[in-house]
């Protein structure tokens, strides 16, 4: 079954993410909602959709592609996937960035990890991180268990 793999992203973690998710799904293709022409839902039994969460929101482009395509899918095989450095609030920031039905129809959803990078960040987001969590050198807290898991559950 062929997979797209539609991620938002604003430093990169969300799209390395999604390429190790397609390296564990076979027959993906992985798409930067920033990037506009998303391929044609319709050639896809799987649909992936993925973003950072910052301030316990997703990207602006991944909430408007779901709100543009709830309908269709629907009819798909359904993944969400999260990614940040702190995924304690998992249940928390599904909730409040995804509508009820998507929820349900997901086969898998996931918080899956990040990346801070403070060469990709900016001044002004190192000074938030440092502020926020008292971290400022590179952090790598991608799960490759958790992404194993859920490339497994959207294979099954």
């Amino acid at each position: 079954m062929k997979t797209l793999i539609l991620y938002a992203t604003k430093y990169g973690a969300a799209r390395e993410i999604a390429r190790r998710i397609a390296e564990r799904t076979g027959d993906a293709i992985t798409h930067d909602l920033k990037q506009g022409g998303v391929p044609d839902l319709a050639g896809f039994g799987r649909v992936i959709i993925g973003s950072p969460v910052y301030a316990g929101m997703i990207r602006k482009e991944a909430k408007a592609f779901l709100a543009q395509n709830a309908a269709a899918l629907s009819e798909k095989t359904l993944g969400l996937f999260l990614c940040g450095l702190d995924g304690s609030k998992e249940k928390e920031y599904f909730d409040a960035n995804f509508p009820e039905d998507i929820l349900r129809a997901a086969k898998a959803a996931s918080f899956l990890g990040g990346i801070f990078d403070p060469e990709k960040a900016g001044v002004f987001g190192r000074l938030v991180m440092k502020a926020v969590s008292k971290q400022a050198e590179y952090i790598d807290k991608i799960d490759d268990g958790k992404i194993a898991r859920f490339a497994e559950d959207m294979s099954s």
